[in-house]
């Protein structure tokens, strides 16, 4: 199991968020995911996601439930495309999109970003940087992400931004 601790500059309280993934074969696996939001004591969201990965395209697809304390049950469909850029595949541009329904299936949120993804290994001893720079289509809004062995920052244009702290 993997988890984290998370601080949103919009939420103002700690979450410790937990994932496991569940093989089903080699290009298959269910992902969980839970929240904790440490300032109220209950969950924030929960959610289950199976996703497939297509190695001979760099791509993978995920199609999902989420539950959270706000907006309640929602699907999730989304997918990912990686394009190497270096033949060592340091450098990548990557294309996302996703989209979150309600159970209704009426309202829609979509989101769609662009973005180059350059992992330096070994940037110092023992240490493995990733920097991201991307742009989210829907939003309009170019972000940020730095990402070093354990920590990573987000942030993005509009002020929003989190860190992340993986046990």
């Amino acid at each position: 199991m993997e988890t984290s601790l998370r601080y949103r500059s919009d939420s103002k309280a700690l979450k410790i968020h937990a994932k496991e993934k569940i093989p089903i074969d080699s290009k298959l696996h269910l992902q969980v995911h839970a929240e904790l939001d440490t300032r109220v004591g209950t969950p924030s969201h929960l959610s289950a996601v199976l996703r497939r990965f297509f190695p001979d395209f760099s791509a993978s697809l995920g199609v999902g439930l989420r539950y959270d304390k706000h907006e309640k049950l929602r699907y999730n469909i989304r997918g990912k495309k990686s394009f190497p850029v270096t033949t060592d595949g340091q450098l990548s541009f990557n294309i996302k999109g996703q989209c979150d329904a309600d159970k209704e299936l009426r309202e829609r949120r979509p989101k769609g970003a662009a973005e180059f993804t350059w992992s330096i290994l070994n940037f110092q001893r023992d240490q493995d940087v990733r920097l991201k720079f991307g742009y989210e289509v829907i939003e309009q809004v170019p972000y940020v992400q730095i990402r070093e062995n354990n920590w990573t920052l987000n942030a993005d244009s509009n002020g929003r931004w989190n860190v992340r702290f993986d046990l």
